[in-house]
């Protein structure tokens, strides 16, 4: 853009080209003056290549492999040993692609989803707690559910002010009762209930 911006300037002028092809005239100047190699010198207290693969091998080890490079810092300065600032670790990570999470973090593993099967009725119960909106303005209740996994009837239910254990066991209670199921006869048909 700039070499035919140049071709044009000759013809016409450097302000008009550099109207016609959208360039800055400041751009199209700066663009004709010769490149100087950079005399930039290292800076004098420049890690060496040396210090660098140590700090690096501190970082890396065993020992401080999962913390961050300000724990590093903190644990090496109570020990009386100076390697370097916390900064200066974080650059020397970043220009070898060692900066990510170091920290040991839980990995979760993959659960199964649960899956509740039942063969017949009062086999499998599935319980849950929902709040409800009460007719005044903050206040609500409680409704306790018990469903049946193989026929999905609701065989008990009850609504309450609060939420409790105590009235969670009430309800299973009185559920069992009402189905006929005795707790101590340890039939293969009493329900398991299961807390989603």
């Amino acid at each position: 853009m700039i070499r035919e911006a140049k071709g044009l300037a000759e013809e016409v002028g450097v302000s008009k080209a550099c109207k016609t092809m959208g360039i800055p005239r400041s751009t199209f100047y700066c663009a004709q003056k010769p490149r100087k190699p950079s005399l930039r010198k290292d800076h004098p207290r420049k890690l060496s290549d040396e210090e660098e693969a140590e700090i690096r091998k501190e970082l890396n080890s065993e020992r401080f492999q999962d913390k961050t490079p300000r724990e590093v810092y903190a644990s090496l300065l109570d020990e009386g040993t100076y390697l370097c600032s916390w900064r200066t670790m974080y650059r020397v990570l970043k220009k070898h692609d060692e900066v990510r999470e170091r920290r040991d973090h839980l990995r979760h593993p993959s659960y199964k989803k649960p899956e509740l099967l039942a063969a017949r009725p009062n086999q499998v119960w599935s319980w849950d707690i929902t709040k409800l909106l009460g007719p005044k303005k903050w206040t609500y209740y409680y409704l306790y559910v018990i469903l049946d996994i193989y026929s999905r009837y609701v065989p008990g239910w009850m609504i309450a002010e609060r939420q409790t254990a105590s009235l969670a066991r009430v309800l299973i209670g009185e559920t069992c009762e009402k189905q006929g199921i005795k707790q101590e006869n340890n039939l293969p048909f009493m329900p398991t209930v299961v807390v989603l």
